[in-house]
């Protein structure tokens, strides 16, 4: 009997705990969703400069309409006024058809149902490499060189930055650890301005890697050889991210873990005289998973949108050129669509980093 009844609080207990959970994720599920559409809407309105682009697309309708007159032979034989009249008509239709009609509030919000539906409709004046204006093939078509660049930048720089820090760490104050604070103020410029020093050294002068893109032209029809003409392209913009990030990254975690290892239980560990790796794996990176995790996964979100200057400098055809040209073109469907991925990416992943602490961290209580 006693058995039973602690039997059925235990399972009263599970209830109550996925009660507890299923309500939280309910709350932060609309908490993020809620953020998402604000973030979005204020991207509408700043893409739009308030209306501002709707009237330049106004101007360019009736500029547009009005050489077409011009130019019609049929139209000559009519007088002025009607003339004017027709052109006048034609806009009003012109205006209809794209829905600047109505009032630029209204047509924020019909914006702001289409980016969190996903339907992110066509561009004005971009296209994408295979002729189409839809905003999802345009971003589609250069998001893979984007993760292939940013990708394998972000996991080779992360590891690297990890490993290094660690050792470190143990040797603090030697050569080595000098050497990294040393150059750690090398971060503070970007990825670009290293960039354009490796291209003039590498490329322009010694002639030994191509100053830029993605793969050679005309590219090669072999499976491997694409491959290793790929691989020899990325190679400065790969040196280039390195050296603007992984010293600064190597002395961020080299002094995280010199915090962790000065606490009261590593030193007690270290009396036990277990191995400098158990005490890593034990006793320091144990405790700092959490932090880890959420730079890792917070850090891979910037892997989908690459960086507008720097993928300029390299000619490199991913996502920060289609921005940094929908900018230039006023092209808001493209500039709305970059940033819906990034909100969802984003709020996806603070979702499941919520979730996945109570895995990985025992001290996460859920409330």
């Amino acid at each position: 009997m006693a058995q039973l009844a602690q039997h059925d609080l235990k399972r009263q207990a599970q209830l109550d705990t996925l009660k507890r959970i299923g309500k939280y994720t309910i709350i932060r599920f609309f908490i993020l969703f809620f953020a998402v559409a604000v973030g979005i809407y204020l991207t509408i309105l700043v893409a739009n400069m308030g209306g501002y682009v709707d009237e330049i697309q106004r101007a360019e309708i009736r500029e547009n309409i009005a050489i077409q007159i011009s130019m019609n032979p049929e139209y000559k034989k009519l007088s002025t006024e009607e003339r004017k009249q027709l052109q006048e008509k034609l806009v009003v239709l012109e205006e209809e058809r794209l829905g600047l009609n109505q009032p630029f509030i209204i047509r924020s919000f019909n914006y702001l149902k289409d980016a969190l539906t996903l339907n992110l409709g066509r561009a004005k004046n971009m296209t994408s490499d295979s002729g189409s204006r839809q905003v999802k093939l345009i971003i589609l078509e250069r998001l893979p060189a984007t993760v292939l660049l940013f990708g394998t930048s972000f996991l080779i720089n992360f590891i690297a930055s990890l490993f290094l820090a660690l050792m470190l760490s143990r040797r603090y104050g030697s050569f080595w650890d000098r050497f990294v604070v040393a150059l750690s103020p090398t971060s503070a410029a970007p990825g670009w301005f290293y960039g354009i020093f490796l291209i003039v050294i590498f490329a322009a002068w010694l002639r030994v890697l191509p100053y830029g893109g993605m793969v050679d032209a005309p590219p090669p029809e072999d499976p491997l050889k694409y491959a290793l003409s790929v691989a020899e392209h990325m190679v400065l913009p790969l040196l280039a991210l390195a050296i603007s990030s992984i010293f600064l990254s190597i002395y961020s975690w080299r002094t995280f873990f010199l915090i962790y290892s000065s606490e009261d239980y590593v030193e007690m560990a270290k009396a036990k005289g277990l191995t400098d790796r158990t005490i890593e794996r034990r006793y320091i990176l144990r405790p700092t998973l959490p932090t880890i995790v959420t730079n890792f996964a917070l850090s891979a979100i910037a892997v989908w949108l690459g960086a507008i200057i720097f993928e300029t400098v390299f000619n490199w055809p991913g996502i920060g050129r289609v921005y940094f040209q929908a900018i230039g073109l006023f092209d808001t469907a493209v500039i709305v669509g970059t940033t819906v991925l990034y909100a969802y990416l984003l709020a996806i992943t603070v979702f499941l980093l919520d979730i996945v602490y109570a895995f990985i961290d025992p001290r996460v209580k859920i409330g």
